[in-house]
């Protein structure tokens, strides 16, 4: 072989190719069980009328005009029943609320204001029994019943998922390949080839690139096919944001994987930076929950970034140009600590 045709970079990412097609089991992780995880979340987050309240009316002397007061809406589901068996209920969780109805007509609600559902069934139940009773409203109200895109909570979720697979397969997909490598001894037989360590660390890198583009785009059709998820942005704008993440990512498991010699010591590494990442960068719910004083350090983290402006461009349609704080901090992590991967790998 002559050194024109000798590239290293290119045969490395030749043989990680031809050893991934020959693991069946790997392609399982990348095609199916992203699929198997998106229809998961399709039954889970499907379209459904919105859910009746449950109301238990104790039996006494009004209670009978509560409930036929309570059928005439479709919104209620009434149970009569006897005060034990109403309490028993209320905190099993089985009704919302608890009607006493008496003579005037007074009515007494009995529920948990912690609990969400029973605080809204409180003013929705009270609402309906005085309507019942004769109440008008003075101002006159129509209802004009829209659905917001990206207003769903699906919607809010795959920026998220995205978010969190690109970390995932970034970390372990490049960390768990070298220290398994390491652990074979076969970092060592690269030593005596005219090799340099960033070219091996390049190679690992770009073939989760390759492994990269089927998991997310499993995600994103069916996230289009499954849920009608539109990109309200620039698609070139979110494959940017993908690649960028993918190298961030990429680059902090080589880091992890630079020094690690065997699973315990990777998995005691690779907690230490996904769990925090996971509770605070934003993947089920926003980050703003957190207090003010912690923000700092959660808009430094990387994945953080990442979610956020994969949501602006998807949800808002917000230019890339004008995330571009965004983007500088995912950037100086994957050349940081790619540089510092480098520098800090070792053979053996």
């Amino acid at each position: 072989m002559t050194r024109k045709q000798y590239s290293p970079l290119r045969l490395l990412v030749l043989a990680r190719l031809r050893e991934f097609l020959r693991q069946p089991v790997i392609i399982f992780w990348i095609l199916v069980f992203p699929i198997l995880i998106a229809i998961t979340l399709a039954i889970a987050f499907r379209n459904r009328p919105a859910e009746k309240v449950v109301v238990g009316v104790e039996r006494s002397e009004g209670s009978e005009v509560a409930a036929a007061a309570l059928n005439m809406h479709g919104n209620f589901v009434v149970q009569l029943c006897q005060a034990q068996e109403c309490r028993l209920s209320l905190r099993r969780n089985k009704i919302d609320i608890i009607v006493v109805a008496s003579a005037g007509p007074h009515y007494e609600y009995v529920y948990d204001p912690t609990r969400p559902e029973s605080a809204r069934a409180r003013i929705v139940v009270d609402d309906a029994l005085q309507r019942a009773a004769g109440r008008r409203d003075v101002a006159e109200a129509t209802d004009r019943k829209i659905t917001e895109p990206g207003g769903r909570y699906i919607d809010f979720l795959l920026p998220g998922l995205i978010g969190m697979g690109l970390m995932g397969g970034g970390l372990w997909g490049v960390s768990a390949v070298i220290v398994d490598m390491r652990i074979r001894k076969l970092l060592k037989l690269f030593i005596a080839t005219p090799m340099k360590k960033h070219q091996f660390l390049a190679s690992v890198m770009i073939n989760r690139f390759i492994f990269m583009i089927p998991e997310i785009a499993v995600l994103l059709l069916f996230a289009r096919f499954g849920f009608g998820i539109h990109i309200q942005g620039s698609f070139l704008a979110v494959m940017f944001l993908i690649l960028l993440g993918a190298f961030t990512f990429s680059g902090i498991g080589l880091l992890v994987a630079s020094r690690a010699n065997n699973h315990e010591a990777l998995s005691g590494l690779m907690n230490l930076v996904l769990i925090p990442m996971w509770v605070l960068s934003g993947i089920f719910f926003t980050s703003d929950r957190f207090p003010d004083w912690i923000q700092p350090i959660i808009k430094a983290l990387p994945l953080t970034p990442l979610i956020s402006s994969l949501r602006a461009v998807i949800l808002e349609g917000i230019s890339l140009f004008q995330l571009w704080p965004q983007v500088a901090i995912l950037a100086f992590w994957g050349v940081v600590t790619f540089i510092l991967a480098v520098r800090s790998f070792r053979w053996t």
